[in-house]
């Protein structure tokens, strides 16, 4: 089999190995970028190629618009990912980057008959379950900026720089609108297994939440709760990565 070894602006990879058994794509939170997942590798197997995805408006992709709706931000990841397709792959997302996780997915079933050997989701509900929380995506600046900072997810840095909101606002209201206006529609759950993770102390999200995720899939199915808050996988991170080498050599074939 032939390996990609050169990859483009939206399929990064920190430590290239084209003898890696397995490739873990990975999709960060709204505003996120591929950087947070660029020390993955130094805690995985060398059997397991870390490739983060960058999404438009961040990063090596800072020039590009971000997308406003999870379909097409989904199909032009799908394009971009085809290529490195060519051998096991599994996924994983935290947030915003689990639903895309999800989404991306079933567009490979559907459009490519491609489909990855496990999803690892991450930090957000059940796609099923309706929000009851309101919409932010749509409020003022200011407001908007302030639900954002109550997530715990940004620096304070960002927070109290006039500059970085500025830069960081668009993003994240890109990301918000996506999300939040995407409408879940009912498909035939997968066959291959998902791996959930949430925060223990994350108060956004209930065990039921994510539970909720077993609909999704006729095989494996697991809930494991990490410590620390939405960003969990920041604090737990060498804890959260075990658990994702432990699922990935339990359920395939492959030697990891």
């Amino acid at each position: 089999m032939t390996t990609k070894t050169t990859f483009n602006s939206w399929i990064t990879c920190p430590q290239p190995n084209p003898n890696a058994k397995i490739r873990l794509f990975c999709l960060p939170y709204a505003g996120g970028s591929a950087v947070i997942f660029h020390k993955w590798s130094k805690n995985l197997p060398q059997t397991i190629e870390v490739c983060p995805i960058e999404i438009p408006g961040r990063g090596r992709q800072i020039t590009l618009p971000p997308h406003t709706k999870m379909k097409s931000l989904v199909a032009e990841i799908a394009t971009k990912i085809i290529p490195f397709l060519d051998k096991p792959f599994a996924i994983f997302g935290h947030s915003m980057g689990a639903q895309v996780s999800f989404e991306l997915a079933r567009l490979l079933r559907s459009d490519y008959n491609l489909q990855p050997i496990h999803l690892f989701i991450s930090g957000r509900k059940a796609p099923q379950i309706n929000s009851t929380k309101r919409d932010i995506y749509n409020l003022p600046d200011q407001e908007f900026w302030q639900e954002v900072s109550k997530l715990n997810g940004t620096p304070n840095e960002v927070i109290e720089n006039a500059e970085m909101i500025e830069l960081f606002l668009p993003i994240l209201r890109a990301d918000f609108t996506a999300l939040e206006t995407h409408i879940h529609t009912n498909q035939q759950p997968f066959n291959f297994p998902i791996s959930v993770f949430g925060g223990l102390q994350d108060t956004g999200i209930t065990q039921h939440q994510l539970e909720a995720w077993k609909e999704h899939t006729t095989s494996d199915f697991s809930v494991q709760m990490l410590e620390g808050n939405h960003f969990f996988l920041r604090e737990s991170e060498k804890n959260l990565l075990h658990q994702i080498t432990h699922k990935l050599r339990k359920h395939s074939p492959l030697d990891i």
